[in-house]
């Protein structure tokens, strides 16, 4: 069982899509996991031929837990020429077996005795084998259930996944295209809770520059409105799916857990503003997408946790851990499917140009379900957007066990009050408010609210041309 997040401890099996026998290559997919913060796709390590299962669809193991092993032809005959005349005792070889546990998505290769290989992290994302997708059990639940629920033909359905595998988005862009777009595909996706557990990030079709949701800007071009969802009956009952059950827990537990406390400023995106006007063009010719207000506000607070530690900390027992980098989660919004908040590491060290690069990078593989494990880990503070949906103020909900988080709403053209020495006038200027929850153990408002002042006041006075 892989570590799919800092704090995971277990997992869940959901879906085998090989049995005991078959063959299967490498990065072929072998099976589903699910966990409290992430759902996730698991390849095989290496080609050969599924040996043993041993933990079955539905149970859930401690990370660390041998799940099942593969025989690697050439290495396996190798194995058995070993010691004892080349007869291992049959205890002995499945204690050898056991033994190859993978501790987590550090854990070398070579910890796997000869002949076998431990079902390892996602760490690779090429396929050479192509996926038979008439085969059911190789969709992924969700899928799956929206197949049976519609009576449709898989075969039917362009797959836009790894191989050609077909996806919920392909199953609900399908179903649109027929007129019968389920009530599930318009689902609102939650924007204000960073600190919920990531859903699956199905693989999407290729996504527009445009249409990556990391920039803060309302005034940017509007998202298209949703088609409407069919009214559902009076008195109908929609229960909770697994990934929902586990948000609530999350969020819950946050909040029993933390005692947050919202603190926010008004910030003048003037200057921001000028140079984002200033070089979209050049900037879009040369990077391929667009300049939002994000990667300013997340180099701003990279900088202003360099003056204030005890916000880019985690609890720790009765301790706070303060970490000598800012590892910056970043909310990413999958639409219907939901969010997940990857992070980009020691991101206090990237200039403006490179945190855009890493938003776009993670932004982007989030919503081609190419994430993995150890983009989920190490996160030390959190940016969470609902900006692009013109939002005025955001109370998002910490990420345990860190301490803080910051929500980036709508940027508004408003009149403000100018200070001249010879008097003050009224202009228009974009604005927009920061809203940041914090741990109240950890630090106390005063604390918090000379970092977002400081945050406010290097955004508004940065020499924003010097830095990009």
């Amino acid at each position: 069982m892989p570590q799919l997040g800092e704090t995971v401890t277990e997992g869940t099996i959901a879906a085998w899509h090989k049995q005991v026998g078959d063959r299967v290559a490498a990065d072929e997919i072998l099976l589903d996991v699910e966990t409290d913060k992430v759902s996730m796709e698991i390849p095989a390590p290496r080609a050969g031929r599924l040996a043993k299962i041993l933990v079955d669809t539905g149970q859930t193991v401690g990370v660390g837990t041998v799940l099942a092993v593969i025989e690697v032809e050439g290495e396996a005959a190798a194995g058995k020429r070993e010691d004892r005349g080349g007869t291992p005792l049959p205890q002995e070889t499945e204690d050898r077996e056991r033994s190859s546990l993978l501790q987590g998505t550090d854990a070398p290769a070579a910890a796997a005795p000869q002949g076998v290989q431990a079902v390892a992290s996602p760490a690779r994302t090429s396929n050479p084998s192509a996926l038979e997708r008439s085969d059911i059990q190789r969709l992924s639940p969700a899928v799956r259930r929206l197949v049976a629920e519609h009576q449709l033909d898989v075969q039917a359905i362009a797959g836009t996944g790894r191989n050609g595998r077909v996806t919920r988005r392909n199953v609900v862009d399908y179903l649109g295209t027929r007129g019968g777009e389920p009530e599930l595909a318009v689902e609102p996706a939650p924007t204000t809770a960073a600190a919920m557990p990531p859903p699956r990030a199905t693989p999407a079709a290729p996504v527009e520059p445009q249409a990556l949701r990391e920039g803060a800007s309302a005034a940017a071009s509007p998202r298209p409105a949703a088609a409407p969802s069919p009214a559902p009956a009076p008195g109908t009952t929609v229960p909770f799916n697994r990934i929902r059950r586990l948000t609530a827990e999350h969020m819950v537990k946050s909040k029993a857990t933390s005692p947050h406390v919202l603190q926010a400023v008004e910030v003048d995106f003037s200057g921001v503003d000028r140079v984002r006007k200033a070089v979209r063009e050049s900037w879009r010719a040369q990077h391929g997408y667009s300049l939002t207000y994000l990667p300013f506000i997340a180099h701003a607070v990279c900088a202003a946790l360099r003056e204030f530690p005890k916000l880019n900390s985690t609890v720790k027992d009765d301790a706070l851990l303060l970490h000598a980098h800012v590892n910056l989660a970043i909310a990413v919004d999958l639409g219907g499917d939901g969010l997940v908040a990857p992070v980009i590491k020691r991101a206090e060290s990237l200039s403006v140009t490179q945190v855009a690069g890493a938003i776009q990078d993670v932004a982007g593989r989030a919503r081609a379900g190419k994430l993995k494990p150890d983009d989920f880990a190490g996160g030390t503070y959190t940016l969470s957007n609902s900006g692009t949906f013109g939002t005025l103020i955001t109370a998002p909900i910490i990420n345990q066990p860190q301490v803080a988080i910051l929500s980036t709403d709508g940027v508004r053209k408003k009149p403000v009050v100018v200070e001249h020495p010879d008097g003050d006038s009224i202009a228009i200027r974009p604005v927009g408010i920061l809203a940041q929850s914090f741990d109240h153990r950890a630090v106390d408002g005063a604390y918090s609210a000379a970092f977002l002042d400081r945050t406010r006041k290097l955004l508004e006075q940065t020499d924003w041309f010097r830095e990009i």
